[in-house]
């Protein structure tokens, strides 16, 4: 059970070496409901995987909360109706968020959100590389990310100056995304999804979804690793909104340090998704700011590492004073 500040018991250890320190662990087993152990009374190795700091990623400590922004390059994107299609427009976007506290960039030429269609990899190049080349050509040294599902677009991103691999089908989509993912030596994120963009939302069901994904993500990882992609170079995600309903994503972001135990950093992507303007009554995704922020906050408060967004100076803000309210951590 993750908590921030406060006074510590003498058993209280800090989850993945970061601001967040737990007590005590949730034991869930499919099929019944979660046991409390004792952080003093837990197997060694479970409290060792959860405790050990995770390792710097893409030059960044993971000691503290990172945020990664969303470059859309699509005409048809949920969140910004395709606002920054034009090269230029997305180079100028980027580097405001980077202005306003992005820590990383995440690049995107193919929508993935409920319904969409596939991009041809070709059109995701043609719409992605002039973007990453654009910003290094301009001195931006920030980390970048390509939210890609094909290697191909993947290897080209990496030409251009892109620093790791966000597949929302966690390598699985295109049989080559292993392999070019092992050799250029770069770190990962991995993403659970039910189903395809065009049909995840028509009847997403779980036995249970937090121990499903978990699963899941573990097999992902076991496959990286046999691939030859190290665990440190590797971030999980749970794929908020991709094939799950609103109880569904709400059970995850309430689950999410069970992620922990995966021994990888975590990101949380649930900045404007459908699920917080269902519960909030907001629907226009560009209005989501407040319950984005809401959702990231409680992600921070579980551990995660990574929060990927929309709203960089108003969520930047929010985390100043979230850990400023925090003091050391030490009560």
């Amino acid at each position: 059970m993750p908590w921030l500040g406060g006074p510590r018991p003498a058993r209280a250890r800090r989850l993945a070496g970061g601001p967040v320190w737990f007590a005590d662990l949730a034991l869930h087993r499919r099929g019944a409901a979660p046991v409390l152990l004792r952080a003093d009374e837990a197997p060694v190795e479970v409290v060792a995987r959860l405790s050990a700091p995770r390792a710097d990623l893409l030059g960044l400590s993971l000691d503290r909360p990172r945020l990664m922004a969303v470059v859309n390059v699509t005409p048809d994107s949920f969140s910004d109706g395709g606002r920054h299609f034009a090269a230029a427009d997305a180079v100028a976007r980027a580097k405001a968020m980077v202005a306003a506290g992005a820590d990383i960039l995440d690049i995107g030429g193919e929508s993935t959100r409920p319904g969409a269609a596939p991009v041809p990899a070709e059109a995701e190049i043609a719409r992605v590389v002039p973007v990453i080349a654009g910003l290094r050509a301009e001195g931006v040294t920030a980390p970048i990310s390509i939210d890609t599902r094909k290697a191909a677009v993947a290897a080209a991103a990496f030409e251009a100056g892109a620093d790791l691999f966000n597949d929302v089908s966690a390598l699985e989509h295109d049989p080559e995304s292993l392999r070019l993912a092992a050799a250029s030596g770069r770190p990962v994120c991995l993403m659970h999804a039910q189903g395809d963009p065009r049909t995840m939302q028509d009847a997403p069901r779980y036995d249970d979804v937090l121990l499903d994904v978990c699963d899941y993500l573990a097999g992902r990882v076991a496959a990286a690793e046999a691939a030859g992609i190290p665990r440190a170079r590797i971030l999980v995600d749970p794929g908020i909104g991709f094939g799950k309903t609103v109880e569904h994503n709400l059970s995850l972001v309430r689950g999410l340090a069970a992620l922990h135990g995966l021994g990888c950093a975590v990101l949380l992507g649930a900045s404007r998704k459908r699920f917080i303007g269902t519960v909030a009554g907001v629907a226009e995704a560009p209005a989501r700011g407040p319950g984005s922020i809401a959702v990231a906050l409680e992600g921070l408060r579980q551990g995660a590492q990574v929060v990927r967004v929309h709203d960089v100076a108003e969520t930047r803000q929010a985390v100043a004073l979230w850990l400023a309210l925090a003091g050391d951590g030490e009560g």
